[in-house]
């Protein structure tokens, strides 16, 4: 199934004068239990630890996949403000080749499908999980160009 890539009208540069450059993307949770996060993405998602302390683990892939940081709530790392606040309401998104294929292994993995694979009237294709501290992951191929609109 082919890709529609999503093109933005607007160029950043406009506000500033020039875009950032960014060389890579993590994304950070605080969580309850930071090894159950961990081993779930490890074990289910292809994940490597790139670094680890008490409270802290930095996951990584080789691939174009976002990097995944979970502390533990509480740390003192964390301003104070966010300490005690955990993630909710946020979604991880994977876009994958094999969508009814990611399905099956996740569930013959003992994964539970919180959502199971459907349509949207748009086009696109998706199913989600969720990790052991209610992190959602999503699952996704973006609509075709003929379902996009």
């Amino acid at each position: 199934m082919a890709s529609t890539r999503w093109r933005w009208d607007h160029d950043p540069r406009t506000n500033s004068g020039a875009a950032v450059q960014i060389s890579a993307t993590t994304v950070s949770f605080t969580v309850e239990d930071v090894a159950a996060s961990g081993d779930f993405f490890r074990r289910h998602l292809g994940y490597t630890t790139a670094m680890s302390a008490d409270g802290f683990v930095s996951l990584t892939r080789q691939d174009a996949a976002v990097d995944l940081v979970f502390l533990r709530r509480g740390i003192e790392v964390l301003p104070e403000s966010l300490r005690q606040r955990r993630a909710a309401g946020t979604i991880v998104a994977f876009v994958v080749d094999d969508l009814a294929g990611e399905q099956e292994r996740l569930r013959s993995e003992g994964v539970e499908i919180t959502l199971p694979l459907r349509q949207e009237p748009w086009g696109e294709r998706l199913f989600m999980v969720t990790d052991p501290n209610g992190i959602s992951v999503e699952f996704v191929e973006w609509a075709t160009e003929d379902h996009a609109g």
